[in-house]
């Protein structure tokens, strides 16, 4: 049945939840703004919900299982007041003073200003293989998990910036890293390539695809690969398969009403404001470059203040 919120005009809604939306509700709560968190129907947490052992993130020594940070800080938005719904966007109309958002739900909100938190999702491989050991040797983040694989056989899959970065600062922990290509050139700039050429412990692999992804069960032992050119098939042993062929921003729903950049929103300056009046963007929807945990709650807090400052005035 749907239901039509439009009556009350709330003061801020927050889209999206993980590190970014968890922490600007948080921050809007403790305020006394009241706001409302559409977190997700499924995605609630963002990409944290599928992370293993999260040990980069201040205040945990000994680590936190993603899972369990990001329900830490759903508790702690909630405790002050924050409202939490477990829906999706759907369409959203951000051309006004005031606010319309619709859910998957069929219900309707309005609200005075809205902070954009819908993170962006990394592109899968789709090989054999890659859910079942994802976090158990297949990573998306080589910042994150880099460190599980000292002295470790290392594959990195990709042929862009992403890709040669993350060989190389993987090279600092590895025994060996072999970069995989589908083509023969790399689409990354020459001085990446370059530096990767130069790097004795990094191999590079072209005109190859990775079909499968082979483990004992508990972790990853190699992979299975096909030449593009020659179609010959061939088996490659490692310890990791780090999946770097880029990540999808969550903003289908916006319709093109902001302005983005290759899909993440684009802010103003060193602020969380977007080019329409009242409405910020945070985490990594807003943020291609560093998308860490840290960095989105940060990005987070910030949206919240730039929030509050437009509300109060």
């Amino acid at each position: 049945m749907e239901q039509n919120n439009t009556a009350t005009v709330r003061d801020v809604i927050v889209i999206g939840s993980g590190p970014a939306g968890y922490t600007a509700a948080l921050y809007l709560a403790r305020a006394n703004f009241k706001p409302l968190v559409i977190a997700g129907a499924l995605s609630a947490g963002g990409e944290l919900m599928s992370t293993t052992l999260v040990e980069n993130f201040p205040g945990f020594p000994d680590g936190i299982q993603g899972p369990d940070l990001m329900e830490a800080m759903r508790a702690q938005a909630k405790k002050f007041g924050a409202e939490i719904e477990y829906d999706d966007v759907t369409s959203i109309d951000l051309s006004h003073d005031i606010k319309i958002i619709t859910t998957d739900s069929g219900t309707t909100y309005s609200c005075r200003a809205v902070i954009i938190a819908t993170g962006s999702t990394y592109r899968k491989l789709g090989a054999p293989g890659e859910k079942e050991y994802a976090g158990k040797g297949v990573s998306y983040c080589a910042t994150c998990d880099g460190f599980f694989f000292r002295d470790k056989k290392i594959v990195v899959l990709g042929g862009g910036d992403s890709a040669m970065t993350d060989a190389d600062f993987l090279s600092r922990y590895g025994s060996s890293v072999t970069v995989i290509h589908r083509r023969d050139t790399f689409r990354a700039s020459q001085i990446l390539v370059d530096r990767a050429q130069e790097n004795s412990k990094i191999d590079l692999l072209m005109n190859t695809i990775v079909t499968e992804i082979c483990g004992d069960g508990e972790k990853v032992t190699g992979l299975k690969l096909k030449n593009t050119v020659t179609g010959e098939e061939s088996e490659l042993a490692t310890d990791a398969l780090f999946v770097a062929i880029g990540s999808e921003p969550q903003t289908a729903f916006l319709a093109g009403q902001i302005d983005c950049d290759h899909g993440y929103i684009v802010t103003e300056g060193s602020s969380t404001q977007t080019n329409l009046t009242g409405v910020f963007a945070a985490g990594d929807v807003a943020d291609p470059i560093y998308r860490q945990a840290i960095s989105a709650a940060g990005m987070g807090c910030r949206a919240a203040l730039d929030a509050q400052h437009y509300l109060a005035n």
